[in-house]
């Protein structure tokens, strides 16, 4: 019966995680927002800024509540103000403040809210499925944008931008709710039937839980912090120039742009299930390690590369390295602080995020209009890569302490 359970679970966290992940596709609002309203492109993308920022401080904030109260009370009121905010930018033409307000802060938090729930729940159900299971979990939201991005199109083509949020948030509220009723943890102890922990999951784990406050006594808890923001520095950055930067680099149309868009957004969310699934078996520190090199040499002869195709296929594997780190971190940070408080103590993680969401796209953003090509700030991340490398092969499991 825990069996059917866990599954049934993770199966609505997944649906949980997809509507939240809708919120990549917010490209698709700029132009008609802007035209609309005549706000510069600038303006309408801060409000994805706004957005990812709320969602990184309100996971920390979800993770401690859950604790109180339950997954499932923070999974539904997650769910409630990201439909609600959703909805409520459908009278953004009181101006870009509200849109900041409703879209930005109100659906941001409860993004971070929800988005919390299921990574904190699954690792307790899936202690033998840890990676794979939170990397599927998360690549749920990687793939949000690729469901959502058509719809939304089509909206607002046939009634407009602002009624398109309108329907969406009405969309997202039902989603979200249903969902998250499923949400909850296991019985206290439970394990699966006959899984017995393997001597290389015992060598790369902690067997303790750690509390918010002793994790971040060790310095293992920065450590991690700075890998998921080194590595999603780099990936956003990409994110936030895709559709210029493929119509520089290689010449193509707009409309050749947008479809290369699509098409390695779904290596984000490739890549949080492929790596998670990949440091099951590698271990989370070789995994990251990997993804580092990797992206060293991909950054590095992106701006080379001229035909449509390779480049897709480069970016494709950079976006999965970018979706890797989201998939690994929550399991890593279960294995070295345990599972108990994983909502509080990843949650808190999560800040690099937002942290990242603001420098990645800033600095290649900078360095491209100070040198007029993209080709320095691609270099640039590529040696910000190389430097990385060496942290996921220092951390090491923290000392516990009761703190």
């Amino acid at each position: 019966m825990n069996n059917f359970k866990r599954w049934s679970i993770a199966i609505a966290g997944i649906l949980l995680q997809m509507a939240l992940g809708a919120v990549y596709a917010w490209s698709v609002f700029r132009v008609p927002l802007a035209k609309q309203f005549n706000w510069s492109i600038s303006q309408v993308t801060l409000t994805f800024t706004i957005a990812i920022m709320a969602l990184g401080f309100a996971s920390f904030f979800g993770g401690l509540w859950l604790k109180r109260v339950g997954p499932r009370v923070v999974a539904l009121t997650g769910g409630v103000l990201y439909g609600a905010g959703t909805f409520l930018a459908s009278y953004s033409y009181h101006g870009i403040w509200w849109l900041y307000l409703t879209y930005g802060v109100i659906g941001g938090i409860g993004l971070g809210f929800s988005y919390i729930v299921p990574i904190s729940v699954l690792v307790k159900w899936f202690p033998d499925r840890r990676g794979l299971m939170t990397g599927i979990a998360v690549g749920g939201f990687g793939a949000g944008a690729l469901i959502t991005a058509p719809i939304a199109t089509r909206l607002i083509q046939s009634i407009g931008v602002l009624q398109t949020f309108a329907y969406l948030g009405i969309a997202y509220l039902i989603i979200t709710v249903i969902s998250g009723f499923f949400m909850q943890n296991p019985p206290e102890g439970w394990q699966p039937a006959g899984w017995v922990v393997s001597k290389k999951r015992q060598t790369q784990a902690n067997a303790k839980d750690f509390t918010l406050k002793g994790a971040l006594k060790t310095w293992q808890w920065w450590a991690l912090w700075l890998l998921l923001f080194l590595n999603t520095s780099a990936g956003i950055s990409i994110i936030s120039q895709e559709a210029p930067m493929f119509q520089e680099l290689i010449k193509v149309t707009a409309i050749v742009a947008a479809s290369m868009v699509g098409i390695v957004s779904i290596g984000n969310a490739l890549g949080r299930v492929f790596w998670a699934w990949a440091s099951d078996h590698l271990g989370r520190r070789i995994t990251f390690a990997v993804m580092f090199i990797l992206q060293i040499a991909l950054f590095w002869i992106l701006p080379a590369l001229h035909p449509a195709m390779n480049v897709t296929a480069i970016v494709f594997v950079i976006l999965m390295c970018y979706g890797g780190g989201f998939g690994t971190m929550p399991a890593f940070v279960a294995d070295y602080f345990g599972s108990t408080n994983v909502g509080s103590i990843y949650g808190l993680i999560l800040t690099a995020w937002g942290f990242a969401s603001a420098f990645g796209p800033l600095l290649i953003a900078h360095l491209r209009q100070t040198s007029g090509a993209y080709t320095t700030g691609l270099h640039v991340i590529a040696v910000i890569m190389a430097a990385s490398v060496i942290l996921p092969l220092l951390v090491k499991p923290p000392i516990w302490s009761r703190a």
